[in-house]
């Protein structure tokens, strides 16, 4: 009697998204963090521009949503740290902010933000639509 075993590997790929979540407000990181999960990304968190800056040097999200307004390290700082750097100006960021005046949506832009979010003007559910047309 004759028995053959056949071992077979078996990998699963996780096809979710990777979103780096810089907010230092607890409040919103827990509700974007959250819609985010809920739509189906993997959200990892900073809450200051230092941290995110330490974040990226072990994981590689496919996009930065980056407040500006932070202690320590402020997100136009990250901004131009990460588009200053081979290995993580790739990486799209979305500002997302309570600054609205017409200056520091320029200097995020020409920094090289994909976007710029008001935070006061948008709901969770449209920062997700946002998210999703940009990795498209």
């Amino acid at each position: 009697m004759y028995i053959n075993i056949i071992f077979v590997k078996i990998t699963f790929v996780d096809n979710k998204r990777k979103i780096l979540l810089v907010e230092d407000d607890v409040f919103m990181l827990e509700l974007l963090s959250d819609k985010l999960r809920k739509s189906g990304f993997e959200v990892s968190v900073a809450v200051d521009g230092e941290e995110c800056m330490k974040v990226l040097q072990s994981i590689r999200p496919d996009l930065v949503l980056l407040d500006i307004v932070m202690p320590k390290v402020d997100g136009l700082d990250v901004l131009r740290r990460m588009k200053g750097s081979p290995d993580l100006s790739g990486i799209p960021v979305i500002v997302l902010s309570n600054l609205g005046q017409k200056e520091e949506v320029e200097r995020a832009m020409d920094l090289g933000a994909k976007d710029y979010i008001i935070k006061a003007n948008f709901t969770a559910g449209e920062i997700v639509e946002k998210l999703n047309k940009i990795l498209k």
